[in-house]
């Protein structure tokens, strides 16, 4: 009896010791679901962004060159005028009287001076008979010569009366865009005074940009080699550009800030750059020949810098370090630490572990929709 139960207790023991053992045998870790992609060689720009500012191609403050009062404002605010186009009348009264007060006066001298002349060629044959001294006859002469350049005179004056009654038709210069008026008719204004309105040209149309003076020498070199290209992003239109070239190069670097202004003219035919405006610009120095390009979103940052979770042959990832170059959008270049093909995780990150074994999401859908 007592060896039954020694042998029945032995047997118990050796059941819940091989339970125990079933319980404590660890449990495989499931396959982390991550989003991949490889990286590729490819050619790539080499690109530098900026913010510009909008600039009218010309602006002209319309000023009057007479004193005198608006007659007449010839144009509606905010509409395009062409080269020439009458924009302000002011009243012409003044200076029609002035002129026909000058032509007046020149009528008279003229009579005058020809009458002068007359009186000298008759005193010159006196003076040859003796009958006249020649101190009489040299002093009618100078009141000839006198009357004439008073002529002359008189000439000029109302060529300016004229030039200051053409002033009275204020014309557009350039062709453009007119902006608010500030003084309207009944106002009076003064010579070079206060500006009545101002008309800025937009097509074309700049933008003005600075960039770091450690770009300069690639800036020269690109446009040695040609027109530089540059693009400007629509503001309120994302993914929208107009295509541009840089134009000026400023003569020296802004020594407080460390940058150089440059600029760009765009064609603007479409009118969606305006002037006052920011925008984003692009500007493509060259191209990077050969470069790894991965998905920017690979690209992780720690403590020790910039890595990414390649995956390996048997699903296992490993966090390598890597060095990066420029983004171009969504992709970025990456210098050192990737070869072209491998594969990198590119969502899921978070939940990744050098050594973890991970499941394409592309993959596990595929097989879903099998079955």
């Amino acid at each position: 009896m007592r060896r039954s139960t020694i042998l029945l207790c032995s047997i118990a023991f050796l059941c819940c010791t091989s339970c125990s053992a079933k319980k404590e045998k660890p449990r495989a870790k499931p396959a982390v679901p991550v989003k991949v992609a490889q990286a590729v060689q490819k050619n790539v720009p080499v690109q530098v962004k900026a913010i510009g500012n909008i600039e009218a191609y010309t602006s002209v403050a319309i000023k009057s060159q007479v004193n005198g009062q608006i007659a007449r404002v010839h144009f509606t605010e905010g509409s395009d005028v062409n080269k020439g186009a009458l924009l302000v009348s002011i009243d012409p009264e003044p200076f029609q009287a002035a002129l026909s007060q000058y032509e007046a006066t020149l009528a008279k001298d003229q009579a005058q001076a020809r009458f002068a002349v007359d009186q000298a060629k008759r005193y010159e044959g006196l003076l040859k008979d003796g009958i006249v001294t020649h101190d009489q006859y040299d002093q009618l002469r100078a009141n000839a010569e006198s009357l004439a350049a008073t002529v002359v005179a008189d000439r000029a004056a109302i060529r300016n009366a004229k030039i200051q009654l053409g002033y009275c038709s204020i014309r557009s210069p350039i062709a453009g865009r007119t902006g608010t008026v500030t003084l309207q008719p009944g106002n009076l204004v003064k010579a070079n005074d206060l500006a009545i309105v101002t008309v800025n040209q937009l097509t074309p149309i700049y933008v003005t940009f600075s960039l770091p003076e450690k770009r300069l020498t690639e800036i020269k070199r690109a446009m040695a080699a040609g027109q530089l290209k540059v693009e400007a992003v629509i503001p309120n239109e994302p993914g929208s550009t107009e295509a541009g070239t840089i134009s000026f190069l400023d003569n020296a670097v802004n020594p407080a800030t460390g940058t150089i202004k440059l600029k760009g003219v765009f064609a603007n035919k479409s009118r969606k750059l305006w002037p006052g405006q920011f925008t984003d610009v692009l500007i493509t120095l060259g191209a990077r020949q050969n470069a790894v390009v991965v998905p920017t979103q690979a690209i992780q940052t720690s403590q020790q810098g910039e890595f990414v979770y390649v995956v390996k042959p048997d699903n296992k990832v490993e966090m390598r370090q890597v060095t990066s170059a420029v983004a171009l959008g969504e992709e970025t270049v990456v210098e050192k630490g990737l070869a072209p093909g491998e594969t990198v995780v590119v969502d899921g990150q978070l939940r990744l572990t050098p050594g973890a074994t991970v499941e394409s999401k592309e993959k596990r859908a595929a097989e879903g929709k099998k079955k």
